[in-house]
């Protein structure tokens, strides 16, 4: 059976990508710190191998303790974290780094992997930790890949943007889910028809491992879901799956501020749509799951966990007293 070493591998997409290899008959071995509990821990068909990605040493570590075939990298930020990986995997028949759509330094619509320009990336910026810096270090990551391919080193990237599913620890969609749940109306900012392309994590897991096996050395892919639902729509589609009507409200910036509120305030907002182009993916033979199904899933693991998403979004008092407004108008 062929080997893949996962970097990172216990957490979301890592998670998805770990299940993903084991349905397509891979042996696995998970490389981290160890410091979050590993769900595979009974499965003798997964290793895991305990150390700091940011320590050369260790990566160097693992990869002779390991010898994998594949190597994909679910928690690389920095450039230089890829630069050395590319050269300590070079002889692996494939490294896949998991890049972003933030990477994207053009507002296009939709944005392809090989016309919509990048994010520079100054030298401060290669080495900060802030969300500013994310995109350009994505950006150069992506760089970073190409030029390893350039090298002879069969190295790849994905782009996913917004990621939802099962074991999302940022619980950005799950505040949609919270709110459906928990009110009969639910607030939306502006029209409701802001545009945020978002892909179902196991649609990432199974994109990394098409790349690994079909990808050519330098490019980089985006994955997305195949429907691209606007916010007021996603928010109609949970209550779809959770079986129960809502009245989805909307309100503009000038109401949201009687609340001291911004449309940035909610998780999923942006003024400007982001659609990535997913045509180049699929061209591998990749497919994007049903949204209904990705949906029903990423619901049932929202009620099954103690996950609410609140803290990312505006409380709901604030939000009644946007209601309260509204209501008078």
């Amino acid at each position: 059976m062929p080997h893949a070493m996962i970097i990172g591998g216990t957490r979301f997409i890592g998670r998805h990508t770990v299940r993903e290899l084991l349905d397509n008959e891979y042996d696995v071995t998970v490389f981290n710190r160890g410091n979050h509990e590993n769900p595979f821990a009974d499965e003798e068909a997964v290793a895991h191998v305990a150390g700091d990605r940011t320590n050369e040493n260790a990566v160097e570590r693992a990869a002779r303790e390991v010898d994998p075939d594949i190597v994909i990298d679910c928690v690389a930020y920095h450039p230089s974290e890829v630069r050395h990986a590319t050269r300590v995997f070079a002889d692996c028949e494939a490294y896949v780094v998991i890049s972003s759509g933030s990477a994207y330094g053009d507002e296009e619509i939709p944005k392809r992997e090989d016309t919509t320009a990048l994010h520079d990336c100054t030298d401060e910026q290669a080495t900060d930790d802030s969300m500013d810096s994310y995109g350009p270090r994505k950006a150069e990551i992506d760089r970073a890949v190409a030029a390893a391919a350039d090298e002879g080193v069969n190295a790849m990237s994905v782009r996913p943007p917004v990621v939802y599913g099962p074991h999302d620890y940022t619980e950005r969609f799950d505040y949609w889910i919270d709110r459906v749940l928990n009110h009969d109306r639910v607030i939306v900012p502006g029209d409701g028809d802001c545009l945020w392309h978002l892909v179902f994590a196991p649609d990432v897991a199974s994109g990394l491992v098409t790349v690994a096996e079909e990808g050519k050395p330098g490019e980089t892919y985006n994955v997305g879901d195949r429907r691209l639902p606007v916010l007021s729509e996603w928010v109609e589609l949970i209550a779809d799956a959770l079986d129960t009507d809502i009245e989805i409200v909307a309100a503009n910036e000038r109401e949201l501020a009687a609340a001291e509120l911004a449309p940035d305030d909610f998780p999923i907002y942006r003024s400007y749509p982001h659609v990535l182009s997913t045509a180049k993916i699929a061209e591998l033979g990749w497919e994007a799951t049903p949204i209904e199904t990705a949906l029903e899933r990423t619901v049932e693991a929202h009620q099954a966990s103690d996950r609410t998403g609140r803290e990312n979004g505006p409380d709901r008092e604030a939000e009644e007293r946007v209601l309260s407004v509204l209501d008078t108008l």
